[in-house]
């Protein structure tokens, strides 16, 4: 929300006070609290008929310093609130020198010189400035409609760059936006988003996460354009710096307090195929999809059912339509048969034609309006209500409404929408309805979440959400949402991916070929090979089908050959799959996560890491022709054995079959031999492939799970002046080493 009329100016009826010098200071081991008037005190009749800020800092974790802001602190405090791990006493502590007071926390800083004007300093262990809340950085502001917002500053250095708040379709650097956090159903077109995350990465080593669930308004650089203003409407504002230095390590400490993801089971790594939404189908149209995935040899892991299993007008009820499917059992059944995994679609919203609203509404287990009656739009469902999960019964009622779909074999569930959630209505546990609309992702997708963890066990449970949060990284699987069949729709949706990964999410997919309208054969095809070398690959559309047959006989081939080449990387994607289950670090990797020294890499979007080791850069023009940009070293082409040497900027021309696919120089490359199914046996028949790059003596370390995530194999691969060698532990199964070269990698070598 902006605030100022140009540097001199407020806008009209706008009044802003600001934190301008320390009255007083209170210190104590790991924390203190600074009194600041918001003007010049020179006489005692100056502290009189003013406002006086408490800000209170403290250590949440080590690296982690928070900012409290308060102006009157006699609000009311409703929730929800976000839950944060806590470092406890020994993450901070407070030194201070004459005027001067610093709250150290690992390699951060935090410094107040109280004989100053107000500002607050954030350096690194070495003193290096990071930013700082200066003249105009702590603050609150009233508007002409009576609201009061408080707002802070946090300086950005020349040339530094924000990423994240979000899966933000938006360009992936952030500067020059406005960015409103508040969950919406826009698609994957415009600055709306389903996934709002109040959390900041800063290319000069730091993040910044805002600790409040509700509304938060950022300006970066926007406003001010050489601040960081974000602003919510409320009397307290809570800020927590994060320290780096890398990258990496800002969001290690981020998810370690707001969540690490859970780590998703193998089978849900392989291809995932839809009915798509409004096409008509039934178990034949399925069994037909099946069979023709079988017979053009295009391994599939999971079949999906979206809406239309589901009676009409009555979304959801989660009861087969019986017209349609008479014997959802023994149709499930016969899926499993065939190896298949089984998800459903539902999402948090019962629609009045269903028996289950009036259950609902009889035991009191749907948000209501502060008159009592049941909040109800005819907007996507006809007078549909929506579940209250602040009501630990309502949640309860829902799991078990879903438990007879998982005893009849169902394996995960889609859980659609959760973003068109009301503000006037009152909560069962006294919520506040702002703080609520954001924070409800989280209710729904953990609801869901945990009940699959009970009934299908840790390490087995796995979602296909739209909407989250702050911590919502926890429930993976998140894709990308309602997106066009088009070049530019599959280049927004990549960017959307890249910056929730940069917001803590270590797992995300996207609909191939798109989800509105019907992609020419050409956007088809290439989206395959993106969705392919993504973390989750998920065929699926609105009115028209996603099976490859229908885009032509090329696109069977290329969905055939990244499929099987998934399930050939699935060693190496699944160790990548367990450092973001235990470090935070995202599977899909933006180039500035793993090349933070190297100014050509902050702007990319069109390109990514998979994992440590491999660049893919999705072809998104007719034609074939593709911008890629190389890091330092000599890089190979993974499917031709090519060799290319970088820094550089390339320009190539790719086939249908073909895309850039880079293997860092000299990685290792565990694959599994056998490239039917994501979860084979991997170390039956491994080969470790070398990549060129490292000097004889070189010795690399490779783990490879099993599918738990623990370590099942360890192998120390060393090059020598003729050639790799490899030793392993924990295991005596047979494996091959080999140099990657000309020709590449394929299904048969």
């Amino acid at each position: 929300m902006k605030f100022t009329d140009g540097f001199w100016l407020m806008r009209e009826g706008v009044h802003a006070s600001y934190a301008t010098e320390v009255r007083d200071l209170r210190t104590e081991a790991d924390r203190f609290t600074a009194h600041a008037s918001v003007k010049r005190v020179l006489t005692r009749g100056d502290t009189l008929n003013s406002a006086l800020l408490t800000v209170e800092c403290r250590a949440h974790a080590e690296g982690v310093i928070g900012v409290r802001v308060t102006h009157h602190a006699g609000k009311a405090r409703r929730g929800p609130d976000f839950a944060l791990a806590d470092g406890g006493p020994a993450a901070g502590a407070v030194r201070e020198d004459g005027p001067v007071v610093e709250l150290a926390s690992g390699p951060l800083r935090l410094r107040l010189d109280r004989s100053a004007p107000w500002t607050l300093h954030f350096t690194d262990a070495d003193g290096r400035p990071l930013t700082e809340a200066g003249r105009k950085g702590t603050a609150f502001v009233t508007t002409p409609d009576g609201a009061h917002h408080m707002a802070v500053q946090l300086a950005l250095g020349v040339g530094e760059q924000i990423y994240g708040l979000g899966e933000r379709f938006t360009p992936f650097v952030k500067n020059g936006q406005s960015v409103d956090i508040w969950q919406a159903d826009g698609g994957t077109s415009s600055e709306q988003a389903y996934k709002n995350i109040p959390f900041y990465l800063s290319s000069r080593g730091y993040g910044v996460f805002v600790d409040h669930p509700g509304r938060v308004s950022f300006e970066v650089g926007s406003e001010a354009v050489g601040q960081v203003q974000f602003s919510v409407e409320d009397q307290t504002l809570e800020y927590l710096v994060v320290a780096g230095p890398t990258p990496k390590e800002v969001l290690a400490r981020y998810t370690a307090l707001t969540g690490r993801p859970a780590l998703p089971p193998p089978w849900s790594f392989g291809l995932w195929l839809t009915t798509s939404f409004t096409t008509p189908y039934d178990e034949a149209t399925v069994t037909s999809f099946v069979d023709g995935m079988a017979e053009r040899d295009i391994p599939l892991s999971v079949f999906h059912f979206d809406c239309f299993w589901m009676c009409e007008y009555q979304w959801s009820d989660f009861r087969w339509d019986p017209g349609t499917f008479p014997d959802p059992a023994g149709m499930i059944t016969r899926l499993k048969e065939r190896g298949l995994h089984v998800g459903v679609w539902i999402n948090p919203y019962i629609a009045q034609k269903s028996e289950l609203f009036a259950e609902g509404a009889e035991r009191g287990l749907l948000v209501r309006r502060p008159n009592g009656d049941i909040w109800q739009w005819d907007l996507w469902q006809p007078g549909m209500a929506l579940v209250d999960f602040t009501n630990p019964e309502a949640r309860t009622w829902f799991q078990d409404r879903l438990r007879p779909l998982l005893a009849q074999g169902v394996d995960c569930f889609k859980t659609d929408f959760g973003e068109r959630v009301p503000t006037d209505v009152v909560w069962h546990d006294g919520s506040d309805p702002d703080r609520m609309h954001n924070y409800y992702a989280q209710l729904y997708n953990r609801t869901v979440f945990e009940l699959l963890e009970k009934e299908r066990g840790t390490g087995e449970a796995v979602l296909f959400a739209r909407s989250a949060t702050a911590g919502g990284q926890q429930f993976p699987v998140h894709w990308g949402g309602d997106c066009w069949a088009s070049f530019e729709a599959m280049a927004e949706s990549l960017r959307g991916g890249l910056s929730l990964s940069l917001s803590g999410f270590g797992f995300w997919s996207h609909d191939i070929g798109g989800f509105e309208g019907t992609p020419d054969p050409e956007v088809f095809t290439r989206w395959l090979a993106f969705g392919l070398l993504s973390s989750h690959s998920r065929l699926h559309g609105s009115d028209s089908y996603r099976v490859p047959w229908e885009f032509g006989d090329t696109a069977v081939a290329v969905a055939r050959r990244f499929t099987r080449l998934k399930h050939r990387l699935m060693p190496y994607l699944y160790a990548a799959a367990v450092e973001a289950h235990t470090t935070g670090v995202p599977l899909m990797r933006p180039m500035l996560l793993e090349f933070p020294d190297d100014p050509a890499c902050r702007t990319l979007d069109r390109q990514y890491m998979l994992g440590p080791d491999l660049l893919v850069a999705p072809v998104m023009s007719p034609g074939g022709a593709v911008e890629v940009y190389v890091p330092e070293g000599a890089w190979t082409h993974l499917l031709t054995g090519e060799t290319v040497t970088g820094p550089a900027w390339r320009h190539e021309t790719h086939d249908l079959h073909d895309l850039p696919l880079y293997v860092r120089p000299g990685a290792v490359l565990p694959l599994a031999a056998d490239t039917s199914r994501p979860d084979s046996s991997w170390l039956d028949g491994l080969t470790l492939l070398v990549a060129p790059g490292a000097p004889p003596g070189t010795t690399t370390t490779v783990t490879v799970p099993d599918h738990r995530g623990t370590p099942a194999a360890v192998y120390r691969v060393t090059r020598t002046e003729t050639g790799p060698a490899a030793t392993a532990t924990g295991t005596d199964r047979p494996y091959e080493v080999r140099t990657l070269g000309p020709g590449g990698v394929e299904e048969g070598n």
